[in-house]
């Protein structure tokens, strides 16, 4: 007797049996409200380039030390991990859609504070405030992005924080240049108290964008958790199978079909960390050392001294005139928002792993060249022509390979593989490991160049650079195509090449076997 065939709806059980369409439609709702939440990483983008070109006129306005300029510059990092830390706790606590909100509404004090200082005090304290809200809205965004996207383009939403880090910074590139031209006292106030308009923007924006249903399901609003899949999910089958796998990630049963339901606390704050770094599993202890060595790495290579020192370099490689540095700044801008909008469409098609280790590569050469440029240029008497453009050319193609993959592999591959139940805090920590590495790399940038040349320093970065690149090849498994909810079972097990393996397989037994056939091939 023939087999009898299943209905659809009766053969997939799990969001692992589900496989959208080749060719479809992407969600409209789903990419707004994407959008939306990721217009918040405007504000650290912002900072980043109108400090890199205003910090010309803040030098001879108010007179400060090369000392003083890297605090100035780098600290508002160290500051953001205030906000990063909160940021855990009241995106548990409100949601994640209202800490977006939050992100804003410090950020636009902090801009105010900026754009009125009248000495160098009053102006850390604006970065101070601004520093915190910078920290809320690094570490919302792709949390909220990640817990809202389809599957299927999970990685083109989830890239949008960094596509909007760029765009801001190309902003704060154009203020530079359209104020450069008033008088030295009002030019780099404005340059800075430009910031609270995108902040007034973001938090109208936000007022249009539904919770994240994962957050939902935690408070046991499984009734507009439902809705809001159904909005944004490619189907209504895939709708019902990924509230299935959230509810079961959240420990409901799946029986459960109420509107609201009493959720008891499983773990705590204090019991999430216990679980990432002292009970963890062998998967959770992978995902935990891919965060952290994702985003170490990602600032340990120098890219922002690249960005926010990019008129120091452009003065050391021989350009002399303010007006050529900051239109060479734009041209940065420029060079890392168009890569950064080619990533977004790479990252569901190619994969995280061939793009990271891609970049990072290109970051090596790009490093090295610049190095021996810049030392070339420092150690001879004339100008070195085709030194100088190798220079400004490696500038460009270092940011450049760093935003197809570097920059916003980290924000998606760390959110995307964190479970549920570790999801903000293990964010939350990822951005912790960031910004300080991003604010010992910016406040340092002067005084390492002058302790071994700027050529040396940017050796120094390549070297690091190439060590990532072999973590990466070693530690990092490919997560392309996974629901959030599968991501944990990819992890546990190291492997130096990924392959293509069936996707998380139902019962425990079936799960590892794929795993022991990967191991025994690598052997």
């Amino acid at each position: 007797m023939a087999p009898v065939e299943l209905p659809a709806a009766q053969k997939m059980t799990s969001l692992a049996d589900f496989d959208p369409p080749k060719k479809h439609k992407r969600n409209k709702f789903a990419l707004a409200c994407a959008a939306l939440a990721s217009m918040t990483s405007i504000l650290l983008g912002y900072d980043i380039g109108v400090m890199s070109g205003a910090i010309l006129y803040i030098k001879k306005d108010l007179h400060i030390s090369d000392e003083k300029e890297e605090i100035l510059m780098g600290i508002i990092n160290l500051y953001s991990l205030i906000g990063s830390y909160l940021a855990g706790r009241t995106s548990d606590w409100i949601g994640r859609r209202y800490t977006i909100i939050l992100a804003a509404a410090i950020f636009f004090v902090g801009a105010l504070l900026m754009g009125f200082s009248p000495n160098y005090a009053f102006l850390m304290f604006g970065r101070f405030v601004a520093g915190i809200g910078i920290g809320y809205a690094l570490m919302i965004a792709p949390v909220y992005t990640a817990e809202l996207s389809p599957t299927s383009y999970r990685g083109f939403l989830t890239s949008f924080p960094e596509v909007f880090i760029n765009t801001g910074l190309l902003f704060g590139y154009i203020s530079n240049f359209a104020f450069s031209k008033l008088p030295l006292w009002l030019g780099w106030r404005l340059m800075l108290g430009v910031g609270v308009v995108p902040s007034i923007l973001i938090a109208l924006g936000v007022l249009a964008m539904p919770e994240s249903p994962r957050w939902l399901v935690m408070k046991g609003r499984l009734g507009e958790a439902r809705r809001v899949l159904e909005r944004t999910a490619d189907s209504e089958e895939e709708a019902r199978l990924r509230l299935a796998d959230i509810k079961s990630a959240a420990g409901i049963p799946e029986s459960c079909n109420d509107d609201v339901v009493q959720v008891s606390k499983q773990s705590t704050r204090k019991g999430v960390w216990k679980e990432m770094f002292i009970t963890a599993t062998p998967a959770v202890r992978h995902i935990v050392l891919a965060v952290v060595g994702i985003h170490f790495f990602q600032q340990a290579i120098g890219l922002d001294s690249v960005v926010l020192y990019s008129p120091t370099i452009f003065e050391k490689a021989g350009i002399t005139s303010d007006s050529q540095k900051l239109l060479g700044t734009v041209a940065v801008g420029f060079t890392k928002t168009i890569f950064i909008l080619v990533a977004t469409f790479l990252l569901d098609r190619v994969g995280r792993r061939p793009l990271l280790l891609s970049s990072f590569g290109g970051i090596i050469l790009s490093l090295f060249t610049l190095g021996t440029c810049l030392t070339v240029i420092q150690h001879s008497d004339t100008k070195v022509k085709w030194a100088v453009g190798l220079s400004i050319a490696t500038v460009l193609s270092s940011v450049g390979t760093f935003s197809i993959g570097a920059g916003p592999i980290a924000w998606v591959y760390s959110t995307e593989i964190l479970p549920l139940r570790l999801r903000a805090q293990g964010a939350a920590m990822g951005v912790v490991v960031n910004r300080t590495m991003s604010g010992v790399i910016s406040m340092t940038f002067l005084s390492l160049s002058k302790a071994m040349t700027i050529g040396g320093a940017f050796f120094l970065y390549g070297s690091i650079a190439v060590i990532g690149w072999i973590f990466f090849y070693t530690f990092f498994p490919e997560t392309q195509g996974k629901t959030l909810e599968e991501m944990e079972g990819s992890f546990g097990k190291f492997r130096a090449k990924p392959r293509n393996v069936p996707r998380a397989p139902n019962s425990d037994k079936d799960r590892d076997k794929p795993i022991q056939l990967q191991n025994m091939d690598r052997v």
